[in-house]
């Protein structure tokens, strides 16, 4: 199969431009060696935010992008991202209140705020969210930003990619590239030798041009394939590894609380799945195999502390229901501080012998949208130097994610209508799918009357309907993928649950693909006849 772009990762920055790509005409093929988004993507803060403490780094231009992106994608995906109100604590000996004030002005202005609401100042002898803190705490402040579920926004733009005409390949490694001629007048495009890791096959494809979105492994991808040499302006990277840790909910309502530390870093606390407080991150120096990153003691202890020197209710390791790192690829600027080296991105572009390929280094969650439009722009011009098709136009800042498509684009109204419509399901249950998995629930309980049409109940209110769903629609191969990435269920479910749905994912996967065959043989018949 020839393909005119071939993207290495499925992370949230290549999924993002697979679905820009797709949408522009283009034919897309994406490969992820691992399941989409199962490394930093899915080991994010969940945030969908402007970086606050990124003016003091004078970086404007990424919090303006960064705050205008927070309402595109809220109108994309209300489902899996919502606003929230953070509560920021003044603590007087590390910022003076003047700067914060300063800072909050500039965040609210440089948004272009239109649904969500401006900064205010905080009294916590009157306001109730600063009960929870310690009794030095007297004042602060309260801004917004928003909350994603960062596994499935990977997935969304992953399905909406593959609808659109893309090939989405998990589980899938580029093993080799090198320079092959791509049509009759022997333009240069690339030959790429790709693995299923899965079953160990090995096939080839040719694509007109690359987009290396390995993330970490970016570097490595281009010196796999000996294409970096002195001096030719490839950028550095540099690791850097976040951790979070989960506990039993801190306190009540949902406000998250982002706090200051003493060595000018913060960490956010906020209310998760329910019965759970998240608290990260940190910003680690790392070195090995991003795949395999884990909390170091040294990390635990910093974010327990963070915690117990700000709030009443103290937190022991003991507490630790859950935790997870990640290691961020971030442009290499020289700062020896990780947690000072930029967040933005940087793209390279380089023509092996007339091969065009286009590696993304760093970047962040909340502008890869924008990162997916720049890499767009690049690829436009190289292809049109190459006189290959034309490019379409940008697309994407309109367009709902799949299962956004709601009323007004409002969840609450959405819910408010599932509510009678499914009236025999638990109302925890109806949630939990439309949080989920927005209008796209529709399409597993459209022929649903009663508990019983969801299919085998593996308990916790798991059930065969939703994880069939997952198999054919959202690329779900696993347990893992299923409790861990579409979802957080592995955190409330019991272990037999877990280990049901384990056990019925070989069957499951079989009958989803004998489905698959059959559909298609069907249409060749047809063809045939």
């Amino acid at each position: 199969m020839d393909y005119d772009l071939c993207i290495i990762g499925g992370g949230i920055n290549g999924v993002g431009i697979a679905r820009d790509a797709a949408g522009r005409g283009l034919k897309v093929l994406l490969v992820e060696a691992q399941d989409l988004g199962s490394a930093t993507s899915s080991a994010s803060t969940k945030l969908i935010h402007g970086g606050l403490r990124y003016l003091e780094h004078y970086e404007f231009n990424l919090v303006k992008e960064s705050l205008h992106e927070r309402e595109v994608l809220l109108n994309a995906a209300p489902h899996i991202i919502w606003p929230l109100r953070f509560v920021l604590p003044h603590h007087s000996s590390l910022r003076p209140i003047w700067m914060i004030r300063l800072g909050l002005f500039l965040y609210d202005r440089l948004a272009g705020r239109k649904k969500l609401q401006k900064s205010e100042h905080l009294d916590f002898n009157v306001s109730k969210v600063g009960d929870p803190l310690k009794d030095n705490f007297k004042e602060g402040f309260e801004y917004s930003d928003c909350w994603v579920d960062d596994a499935r926004l990977v997935v969304l733009n992953a399905v909406d990619a593959q609808e659109r005409g893309a090939d989405i390949l998990p589980h899938t490694a580029c093993v080799h590239m090198e320079e092959a001629p791509v049509s009759k007048d022997a333009q240069s495009g690339w030959c790429l030798h790709l693995q299923n890791m899965m079953s160990g096959d090995q096939f080839q494809v040719k694509a007109k041009m690359i987009v290396n979105a390995a993330g970490p492994w970016v570097r490595g991808i281009l010196e796999g394939s000996n294409l970096v040499e002195d001096y030719d302006g490839t950028p550095g990277i540099r690791l850097v590894q976040g951790s979070h840790i989960v506990v039993p909910k801190l306190y009540e309502g949902d406000h998250p609380y982002i706090l200051q530390q003493d060595d000018k870093r913060i960490v956010f606390s906020i209310p998760y799945e329910g019965q759970y407080t998240l608290i990260g991150t940190t910003d680690k120096t790392f070195a090995g195999d991003a795949s395999q990153a884990i909390i170091s003691e040294e990390e635990i202890e910093y974010l327990i502390n963070a915690i117990n020197q700000s709030f009443e209710k103290q937190i022991s390791k003991e507490d630790i229901v859950w935790t997870y790192s990640g290691v961020r690829s971030l442009v290499e600027d020289g700062h020896e501080n990780a947690s000072e080296v930029t967040r933005d991105y940087k793209l390279f572009l380089k023509e092996h012998h007339g091969a065009p390929i286009l590696s993304v280094f760093g970047g962040k969650l909340t502008t890869y949208r924008t990162l997916a439009e720049d890499v767009l722009g690049k690829v436009s011009l190289t292809f049109k130097a190459h006189g290959y098709k034309e490019v379409g136009k940008p697309w994407t800042a309109e367009e709902a994610l799949p299962g956004g498509d709601m009323p007004y684009r409002s969840f609450d109204a959405y819910m408010k209508l599932q509510k009678p419509r499914y009236g025999f399901l638990p109302e925890s249950l109806i949630y939990r799918y439309a949080r989920a998995y927005g209008t796209r629930m529709e399409w597993f309980l459209n022929s649903v009357h009663k508990v019983d049409d969801l299919g085998r109940d593996f308990g916790d209110q798991i059930y065969e309907a939703e994880i069939l769903y997952l198999i054919k629609h959202e690329f779900a191969h696993t347990a893992e993928d299923v409790l861990w990435r579409r979802s957080k269920l592995g955190l409330h479910i019991k272990r037999n649950t877990a280990q049901a749905v384990e056990a019925a994912m070989p069957e499951l996967l079989e009958r989803v693909q004998a489905e698959k065959n059959q559909k298609e043989n069907g249409h060749d018949k047809a063809a045939c006849a």
